[in-house]
């Protein structure tokens, strides 16, 4: 699965120890799994230009190499609706340590669900499922399974999660896309195994699932 794009980033981040969201968004665009449309602004007029292009509202996060945990400095903005917010999310974030522009993504709508992956000493690669968003460290309602992951491997991960009908649809509700959230899976279990001799860790969270699609709507990569 690994091309030229993927490892020249990871080559590129090698010194830093992690990967800057956007090129984050950009290597898992590169091995097929699904981002939101964003952009990397390094000015405000290039955050509105692309709003304009994608539509009001957005989400705004600081690009920084010293602001690995971006809410804890408030470094995330969502919601924003209106040039002149966007413009002041982007002068907010120019007081932050490292600033090195800003991240405008689209709004997107779903479930939020956690996908991460270790490398263990023992067993290797483990992918982890679970129930995510902020609450994933109150609920701690995940499972994990030993790459390669199949499809059966997602259905039986499913299964496994106290709130699966959060994802499989409940009282009604809509269930999300099961088959988007397989490929995501399983496309992930790939490249955490193509990459096992370059990562520590990667945390998907949220990984944004409505009933049409599975979207990585926040990343993190910690490298070897």
């Amino acid at each position: 699965m690994l091309n030229k794009e993927i490892i020249s980033i990871i080559e590129n981040f090698k010194n830093l120890g992690w990967v800057l969201e956007p090129e984050a968004k950009r290597l898992f665009s590169a091995a097929g799994l699904s981002v939101p449309e964003y952009v990397w602004a390094r000015t405000p007029d290039e955050a509105v230009e692309f709003a304009h292009q994608t539509g009001y509202p957005v989400v705004a996060k600081v690009v920084s190499p010293a602001v690995i945990h971006k809410s804890d400095v408030g470094g995330v903005i969502v919601g924003i609706n209106s040039d002149g917010e966007l413009g002041k999310a982007f002068n907010a974030f120019k007081a932050l340590d490292g600033f090195d522009g800003m991240l405008v993504e689209e709004m997107v709508s779903g479930r939020e669900l956690i996908i991460g992956a270790k490398i263990d000493y023992q067993f290797g690669p483990v992918v982890l499922l679970g129930i995510g968003g902020t609450g994933v460290e109150v609920y701690q309602d995940v499972t994990m399974r030993m790459t390669p992951i199949t499809g059966k491997d997602v259905t039986s991960m499913i299964e496994s999660l106290k709130g699966k009908g959060l994802i499989t649809g409940f009282r009604g509700s809509e269930p999300v896309n099961i088959k988007g959230l397989t490929d995501m899976i399983t496309g992930f279990s790939s490249l955490v195994t193509d990459l096992e001799d370059q990562i520590q860790s990667i945390d998907l969270n949220p990984v944004i699932c409505s009933g049409k699609r599975c979207v990585i709507a926040d990343a993190r990569i910690i490298l070897k």
